[in-house]
């Protein structure tokens, strides 16, 4: 009994339906076959133990504060030298 099957004529983008290609079929006759279809399944890991907030939000935090208490000073000293 021939393990070989019938040429597979495979159509080639762009150019219709017409066959371009004739690719051969090869099944090994001795050797392993692997499958892993019934085998497949979902992996946990263990869960990261992740910071609310990374180091340099907390700068950026910082800065913004520092640059509003600033500005609050300035727009202050402003309004002391308008009077």
């Amino acid at each position: 009994a021939s393990s070989a099957r019938p040429p597979v004529s495979a159509p080639v983008a762009g150019m219709g339906d017409k066959p371009a290609a004739t690719l051969q079929e090869v099944l090994p006759k001795a050797g392993l076959v692997y499958s892993e279809k019934g085998n497949l399944s979902e992996v946990l890991c263990k869960p990261k133990i992740m910071p609310l907030k990374s180091i340099t939000l907390e700068r950026l935090e910082e800065m913004e504060k520092a640059a509003a208490e600033f500005a609050a000073q300035q727009q202050a000293e402003a309004e002391r030298m308008m009077k």
